[in-house]
């Protein structure tokens, strides 16, 4: 299990964008993650007091972040930046999740990837309930690696 500070090194969203507080398990291709945040009222994505569903692309895309810093950092290489280009087949199947009591979960897992490009498959759940569900895809932007996190971004 990897805790919010190894994440924070993984990624380039820090403080409370940082959406993700512990990855539970991770491979090659999946990863899942866990966040309590999601009922924080100084949540940053939170409007008019709520934290609407759509908001979960962001957890599904972070968790995507996550996974590729991880596989990158084992391959001994540095994080590549990635912009989010494409959402797909995306269903929310709830309005908010800002009155969840407990913690939301994700799986990501890796449909297809290239040089610049990655698609996954994400799903984030609160128990046996999914939440939200679909595909995103990221162009990288190998140009683009910084050493304002150790040379680890995405």
């Amino acid at each position: 299990m990897l805790a919010r500070e190894d994440i924070l090194r993984l990624v380039p969203h820090q403080g409370g964008m940082c959406l993700w507080d512990e990855v539970t398990a991770w491979s090659a291709s999946d990863i899942a993650l866990r966040a309590f945040n999601h009922r924080d009222p100084a949540h940053p994505l939170r409007s008019d007091g709520r934290l609407r569903a759509i908001h979960l692309c962001e957890y599904g895309a972070q968790a995507m972040a996550v996974h590729g810093g991880l596989r990158a950092r084992q391959r001994g290489g540095a994080v590549v930046p990635g912009v989010l280009v494409a959402l797909r087949d995306v269903q929310l199947h709830v309005a908010r999740i800002d009155d969840l009591e407990g913690a939301i979960e994700a799986t990501a897992q890796v449909l297809a990837e290239a040089e610049t490009s990655q698609q996954y498959s994400f799903r984030i759940t609160h128990g046996a309930r999914v939440l939200a569900e679909g595909r995103a895809a990221v162009m990288l932007q190998p140009d683009s690696v910084g050493d304002d996190m150790q040379g680890e971004r995405r």
